[in-house]
């Protein structure tokens, strides 16, 4: 249960650290504090004198950053550093990833919504599990708001921040444009949560969260495309490690690409949509009562659609890989095989060197530690 003193830390570190995804005059401290937890984070123990380097900073500038990051507990001082024979040993400093946590929900199973109190790193302290039981709208609000007390009630740290991966179209504020399985239009849920839980909170879509998890975590190219493969099908795009956002903030939206015209109706009220032939449902009922080989013919259909669906893609953004999130037993087999077939024979060749189409290293997990990136990112400056 958090303490009275532990809300105040909570309070203290959260107010005073802001995204810094845009860079102005007046915000070079909080870019330059960035760069320094950033190569911290990523690179691990360094001296004031090697960050100086590694981020072109003043040695008198990274002595204050360091000096104020002490204070806050992200940093800690951690010895001498090996190795130095001359002049002045040169200490150590390293983030104190395991003094903070944060709050992860991931929204994209119809059916439950899973969270986790994780530590900065991405490693689960604590998981739970909530049916929704077909709750909607208002009253899903009111569920989640009640699941993330529970879990911000089970940490065992500070809490710096709430990440929540939601299926939908949701905006750099995350506020849901439209979410229609969810019934979510024009929602706030972003500022709705914040004021609730009086923490930082951020929400984005679950697809997008998983690319950003996959390239912090689980060290993805940077130019790549995450297809999230569940109740419905969802692509988060990162190219040249940046996450695409899209006009509309609407990038990744493949799932209701039309892939075929005389296809199955969709819940976004037309037909033919890829998401009424990838979304694990369709393909559950595409293998019913299938023996093996049959099967395997059904999902390679599926995988060739895709195929011709992504290709595209790859060649437009010169993507260097596609990950699957989703059910191995329907992805990881004739599917994957013939999906990356038809991608690299409707590529040019010199786009298809090297092109893998693989599994998503995080599993299940991977929206959660998502999640928990969009609050790296946006308290630290981490990503």
């Amino acid at each position: 249960m958090s303490t009275p003193t532990t809300r105040t830390a909570q309070r203290g570190l959260g107010a005073g650290l802001r995204a810094t995804s845009k860079v102005l005059p007046e915000h070079a401290r909080a870019h330059n504090r960035s760069l320094v937890l950033q190569h911290l984070f990523h690179e691990g123990p360094t001296s004031r004198a090697d960050l100086a380097r590694a981020t072109s900073l003043t040695r008198v500038t990274i002595s204050d950053l360091v000096n104020v990051l002490l204070a806050e507990g992200l940093v800690e001082e951690l010895g001498v550093q090996p190795g130095k024979r001359v002049g002045k040993p040169a200490i150590l400093v390293g983030m104190r990833t395991d003094a903070y946590q944060i709050v992860a929900v991931d929204l994209s199973d119809d059916a439950v919504m899973r969270g986790a109190v994780m530590t900065l790193t991405g490693e689960a302290v604590v998981r739970r599990a909530l049916p929704v039981d077909g709750t909607v709208g208002d009253d899903l609000v009111d569920l989640l708001t009640r699941f993330a007390r529970s879990l911000l009630a089970s940490a065992t740290r500070p809490v710096i921040g709430v990440g929540v991966g939601s299926p939908g179209v949701i905006d750099a504020h995350g506020q849901v444009v439209e979410a229609p399985n969810r019934q979510w239009e024009d929602l706030p849920l972003a500022a709705i949560l914040t004021e609730r839980l009086a923490l930082p909170v951020h929400v984005a879509n679950d697809a997008n969260s998983a690319a950003l998890a996959e390239y912090t975590y689980g060290a993805a190219a940077g130019n790549m495309l995450v297809l999230t493969i569940g109740q419905g099908v969802g692509a988060g795009v990162m190219v040249d490690g940046s996450r695409v956002h899209g006009a509309g903030d609407a990038a990744g939206e493949l799932g209701h690409v039309t892939v075929r015209d005389d296809g199955e109706p969709c819940a976004c009220g037309r037909r033919g949509c890829l998401e009424t032939v990838l979304s694990v449902p369709a393909m559950r009922r595409a293998v019913e009562g299938l023996d093996a080989a049959a099967a395997d013919e059904a999902l390679g259909a599926v995988g060739r659609t895709l195929g011709v669906t992504l290709a595209p893609v790859v060649g437009a953004l010169n993507l260097a890989e596609v990950l699957l999130s989703g059910p191995p037993e329907l992805l990881d087999g004739a599917l994957r095989t013939e999906a990356l077939r038809v991608m690299t024979e409707r590529t040019m060749p010199i786009t298809a060197v090297g092109l893998r189409l693989r599994m998503a290293t995080l599993d299940e997990d991977v929206v959660l530690a998502g999640a928990a990136v969009l609050v790296l990112a946006a308290q630290l400056g981490i990503s």
